[in-house]
């Protein structure tokens, strides 16, 4: 018997042995293929970028995953109690593996053996084994991976401190609604930072690492409640809160209210759109969605708003001058027309619009029916809201509402302000445009429209769409010549003029009312946009010439160097354009716009900045008597001041006595030029104060006519004139300041000689060495017309002074000069060959 016992315990002793070095063999083995726990000291979580608006609003976050790191120091007690009740009451005890944890997955995985389920059973990890097992290991449920979280977690606690690894955790665990981190989902579920949370809404965000599906808000709300519920009661349990707090947060609903993605403004979604394309261009896919950057905008939200209802108004406006086309849907009314017309998506973007079905039409009078809000669960309101739509209050359709409406058409309405239950009809315009509103002394854009709804298109008008400028270009031409020996006083002769292509063929150029009116100044022929003249001067300058400047303004990179293209025929944005004129109000410094004031890292370093110009003085640690700082403007000079001024002068005229009248109502110095295409395809207003540059363009998509009525005059410019009226509420009126050296002198705005007493003439600003002409000297025209017109001037003189009574004659036939008529005050020209002459 000793003797068997004896074997028996060698035996034992053997198996036991054996058992031992095979485990230890095996746990060698898999320690062997750890991965390094040691990158846990560098780890970096992708995080949520988020990109703010000048004065801090919100505007949007970039995220594959949405997460913001959020130090452990400053989470809230609350909150990390909720967890380690939840999850590991015990974690600032154990040594990274949970005693209670690991027996009671046994008991669990033996459990499920007996009932004949052999796959390995979750639960009893440590908040310590989850971090090694998110970080670093897969998911898969296996006995190998389990041991290697074990050995792991007991690695990792020799390495880190307890507070960092629950910050690891914290920030990492997913919580649903694409959350990862606690930080996360505090505003994704309840819109709230984290120090913001009540004792509720803490204890459901820590019940869902276990599964947020088996806990969601919405589709398994009774689970949700009784597993944030049973979070409580392990807090009342570990003494963490009283049973009266625990009682009073059980009682509570679970009131989640999903954050809403993409951009927080509604107004600023083509703004958050070119700032997202902006910064993937500068750091990459990879950083946008994960690099937690924080961006501040140069957009103000209060401009923002008012420059997209100034457009909307104006395309608005111009659309239903047009009348009615057809309704958005027409539906079949079932039992239930709430839910048919729930099924059509409104424009997210318009919420002063809502969609209605037409449930019954009574003459000019129709019934509707409103579309349901959506909840958020995804779910439709029971509430169903019957309204009446007034033909009388639809003040731009002129026919009864049974002529162009019937039961089951869809259509967008709004209600009548003071009158509950009326509603007037809407309609989505097919007419586009955009607005840029810069600050013309930075380049910061201050409010940027790209179209009428960014829900319908998210193409960007204001910088994706290349249209013709047409004649908003033409203050590009002048610049160019004053800034080369032209005065404003300067006298070009708008008269026709043939210019043969390569081709052989012959363009004759026109101005807008296809009339021609004789010598110009540069002053009245900006004013009253004269075609003929800019081609004339275009050609004398140089096409070459203006093409460069073109490129120094930033209008084109490459202008091919026509004459056509002198009067806007080429392609640009209302971004590039809106640039260049506030290159010219900023004293000719080259204004590069920018959407993005700075950029800061996850540590909050700062590694963009759009500011480049160099401050002396402002490094200087302490004040020893010095002087201020001093602010060096670095940017390029690309057109002399003194001609900046001058065409910012000439370009004031528009608005007081050219085709910008329209501006005038605005009551401050504004200086800015009307553009229309060819056929009136794109109509065109660019203007700008001291304080702000605005830019307007309105056309098609796809370009047709707008209708001959349709100018930059009367289309764009009332647009400008109702953003600039709220933009600039408030503040007073600047001028334009004229740059010292400058002399000024009277001139008659006919022949840009010196203004006599009691003549009707204007102030103009020359450089030194320049000043009104002596005497009218005419550039376009051949020697034989100059004398002619000096003939014609001495006589009228002789007229004016009462010796000479010369009636009107014609041109003689063969003839090129031309004949002032002194009834009229007109010239009369003789054709060109092929063309007609007429009175100008």
């Amino acid at each position: 018997m000793l003797r068997l016992l004896g074997w028996l315990f060698g035996f034992g002793m053997f198996a036991a042995l054996a058992a031992l070095g095979g485990a230890a063999i095996y746990l060698t083995t898999v320690a062997a293929e750890l991965p390094d726990y040691t990158v846990l000291k560098d780890y970096q979580p992708p995080v949520t970028t988020r990109v703010h608006a000048a004065d801090g609003t919100l505007l949007a976050e970039f995220a594959r995953e949405r997460r913001l790191f959020q130090p452990i120091e400053t989470m809230p007690p609350l909150l990390v109690n909720a967890f380690l009740s939840a999850e590991d009451k015990d974690f600032y005890k154990h040594g990274g593996i949970a005693i209670d944890g690991v027996f009671r997955a046994v008991r669990d995985n033996l459990l499920a053996r007996l009932d004949g389920n052999n796959a390995i059973q979750g639960g009893g990890s440590s908040i310590t084994q989850q971090v090694a097992k998110n970080f670093l290991l897969s998911s898969e449920q296996t006995w190998d991976r389990k041991i290697q979280e074990a050995l792991l977690a007991i690695r990792i606690e020799s390495t880190f401190s307890k507070d960092r690894i629950l910050e690891l955790y914290l920030n990492e665990i997913f919580l649903g609604l694409n959350s990862y981190g606690v930080a996360a989902a505090a505003l994704n579920y309840f819109d709230k930072a984290l120090y913001e949370l009540t004792l509720s809404e803490a204890a459901y965000i820590a019940a869902l690492p276990k599964g947020p599906n088996n806990y969601h808000p919405f589709r398994r709300p009774q689970a949700a409640i009784e597993r944030r519920n049973w979070v409580i009661d392990r807090m009342i349990e570990n003494g963490l809160v009283s049973a009266e707090e625990g009682q009073a947060a059980k009682d509570e609903p679970l009131n989640v209210i999903p954050r809403a993605g993409g951009s927080q403004l509604y107004s600023a979604e083509y703004f958050t759109e070119e700032v997202r394309r902006e910064l993937a261009k500068l750091y990459g896919e990879d950083q946008l969605y994960g690099g937690g950057l924080s961006v501040r905008t140069t957009l103000e939200p209060r401009l923002q708003e008012y420059a997209r209802r100034a457009l909307m108004d104006g395309l608005i406006a111009y659309d239903q001058s047009r009348g009615f086309r057809e309704p958005v849907a027409t539906i079949e009314i079932g039992e239930d027309w709430g839910q048919d017309v729930a099924k059509i998506i409104p424009l997210g973007d318009v919420p002063e619009w809502q969609l209605a079905v037409v449930l019954e039409m009574n003459g000019n009078e129709a019934r509707i029916g409103l579309r349901p809000d959506n909840l958020p669960d995804n779910t439709i309101s029971d509430e169903r809201t019957i309204g009446t739509l007034s033909g009388p209050e639809i003040k731009w359709v002129s026919r009864p509402l049974g002529e162009i409406l019937k039961v089951g058409d869809v259509v967008y309405v709004s209600p009548v302000s003071g009158k509950t239950g009326i509603y007037t009809l809407q309609q989505v315009p097919e007419i586009e445009g955009a607005l840029v509103a810069m600050d013309p002394r930075t380049g910061r854009v201050l409010a940027m429209v790209g179209g009428f709804s960014y829900a319908m298109s998210e193409f960007n008008r204001a910088t994706q769409a290349l249209r013709q400028p047409g004649s908003s270009f033409k203050p590009i031409v002048y610049a160019a010549a004053l800034d080369n020996g032209y005065t404003p006083a300067s006298v070009v002769l708008d008269a026709p003029v043939e210019i043969r292509n390569g081709d052989g063929s012959i363009w004759r150029p026109e101005n807008y009312a296809q009339e021609f009116y004789g010598p110009q100044t540069l002053r009245r022929g900006i004013e009253r946009s004269r075609n003929v003249m800019t081609v004339r001067l275009a050609k004398d300058i140089g096409m070459p010439l203006v093409a460069e400047y073109a490129r120094l303004f930033g209008v084109y990179d490459s202008m091919q160097p026509v004459l056509a293209m002198a009067l806007g025929a080429g392609e640009t944005t209302d971004m590039r354009m809106t640039a260049a004129y506030a290159t010219i109000a900023n004293g000719g410094r080259k204004i590069v716009p920018t959407l993005i004031d700075r950029v800061q890292d996850r540590y909050g370093v700062t590694v963009y900045k759009h500011d480049q110009r160099l401050c002396q003085g402002c490094t200087a640690e302490a004040w020893t008597g010095q002087g201020e700082p001093t602010i060096i403007d670095n940017r390029e000079q690309v057109l002399d001041p003194m001609t900046a001024y001058q065409i910012t002068s000439m370009m004031e005229g528009v608005v007081q006595r050219g085709t910008g009248t329209a501006a005038k109502v605005l009551n401050r110095p504004v200086a800015g030029k009307t553009g229309t295409t060819n056929d009136y395809k794109d109509a065109w207003f660019v203007g700008f104060t001291p304080e702000l540059a605005t830019g307007v363009y309105v056309g098609y998509d796809q370009p047709r006519s707008m209708g001959s009525s349709t100018t930059g005059g009367t289309f764009a410019v009332p647009i400008f004139t109702d953003f600039m009226a709220k933009a600039l509420e408030g503040k007073p009126a600047t001028p334009f300041v004229k740059p010292s050296g400058m002399q000024t002198a009277w001139i008659n705005p006919d022949s840009g000689v010196e203004a006599f007493d009691g003549e009707a003439a204007i102030e103009e600003a020359f450089k030194p060495g320049t000043g009104p002409n002596l005497m009218t000297s005419v550039i376009g025209i051949d020697t034989n017309t100059y004398d002619a017109i000096q003939r014609q001037q001495m006589m009228q003189q002789e007229y004016d002074s009462g010796f000479a009574n010369q009636p009107a004659v014609s041109p003689q036939p063969g003839s090129n000069e031309p004949v002032y008529d002194y009834t009229t005050g007109q010239w009369i020209y003789p054709a060109p060959s092929g063309g007609r002459g007429g009175l100008f």
